[in-house]
């Protein structure tokens, strides 16, 4: 059964960073797709950044101030949000696909087969 769980997640203010992770377990993250999506109360779920093989890829809103990595020896993915904005609030997902993806093809939903519970970013102004 595979689980995704993220953590990292709270309260921050305007400024501030925050580094969220998410462990796998019965699934091995290695060169497949994964990906970081976000949902704002009353707001589709967006893409955040997602990391194939082929590279990284940030939605313009967030590029330049968070930073996706990958742990394959512990299985566990990444993502340090600096300069965060009340607009960054949301519940902050990580998601896998088995494969790669290059480009906006990382950009669909439909490319993530697992996600995880979610973790609530809230920032203050």
């Amino acid at each position: 059964q595979v689980q995704l769980v993220e953590s990292g997640g709270g309260l921050v203010q305007a400024g501030d960073s925050l580094n969220l992770s998410c462990a796998a377990s019965g699934y091995t993250f290695g060169n497949n797709r994964v990906a970081w999506w976000r949902q704002a109360a009353g707001k589709e779920r967006e893409f955040v950044v997602a990391m194939s093989w082929s590279g990284i890829y940030y939605a313009d809103s967030v590029k330049g101030r968070f930073a996706m990595s990958r742990d394959n020896a512990k299985n566990t993915l990444w993502l340090l949000m600096n300069h965060l904005k009340p607009e960054d609030t949301a519940v902050y997902y990580c998601a896998a696909g088995a494969g790669w993806c290059s480009g906006t093809g990382c950009y669909e939903r439909s490319m993530y087969e697992y996600w995880g519970q979610g973790t609530q970013v809230t920032v203050s102004s």
